[in-house]
């Protein structure tokens, strides 16, 4: 199965570290709040805050990067997903070059990152995983479900991926062969789903609401109802 150990990483999930205090806490802990600012959080804002002060950013800039973000999901992937079902030459394309042809969807991607499309066919089951850390196709998918996060996915994905894919209700024969794909920094993985037999003559709009974002993941597959 395919595996790669090697991470040049930027990690993009937020780390959880010690709220440390140098004198005074200029951040006081507010009856509406809903925690008290973590250290890298502190760091975040003082950063933030300096970069206005200095005039290399606006607030309304920085509120429109955060809309930006916020909006991302996998509705975004599933349009994609959909599309390809509909369209053989699209496929073809995304299936060659992920992050051009999403680029065409509208679905721009940062030039360092590459997104790599690979396709579930009746031989072989591809599953998304990040070893190291959470890396993610976060500009189709948006955020990452905790559960991807987890040090006993990012293990067990590697190690029984037959299990773990038991365990989201997805039964695969021994016929079928299962391909993990660790995601890293630079390369992040979308699986392109098995569209159901059933569902000839549907829309674009109507395929793309059966597809879910565990199966862009790969630890489920896509059925029509």
């Amino acid at each position: 199965m395919p595996h790669d150990d090697a991470h040049g990483h930027h990690h993009d999930h937020d780390h959880d570290h010690p709220h440390v205090h140098g004198g005074a806490d200029h951040h006081p802990h507010r009856p509406d709040a809903d925690d008290t600012l973590t250290y890298c959080r502190q760091l975040e804002i003082a950063v933030r805050e300096l970069l206005v002060e200095k005039g290399h950013l606006t607030r309304d800039e920085i509120r429109g990067a955060v809309e930006r973000m916020d909006a991302r999901g996998p509705h975004l992937g599933a349009a994609v997903v959909a599309k390809a079902w509909t369209d053989p030459a699209f496929k073809a394309r995304l299936l060659a070059d992920g992050s051009a042809a999403c680029q065409e969807a509208g679905i721009t991607f940062d030039q360092s990152t590459r997104l790599i499309v690979v396709e579930n066919t009746p031989e072989a089951h591809n599953l998304v995983v990040c070893t190291l850390c959470s890396c993610y196709p976060r500009m189709v998918l948006g955020l990452p479900p905790d559960w991807y996060k987890s040090r006993a996915y990012r293990s067990r994905a590697v190690r029984e991926p037959r299990s773990v894919l038991r365990e989201f209700g997805t039964e695969l024969p021994d016929s079928v062969a299962v391909r993990v794909h660790d995601s890293t920094a630079d390369m992040r993985y979308l699986v392109l789903p098995m569209r159901p037999a059933s569902t000839e003559g549907w829309s674009e709009a109507q395929l793309a609401a059966l597809v879910s974002r565990d199966s862009m993941i790969g630890v489920t597959t896509v059925k029509a109802p």
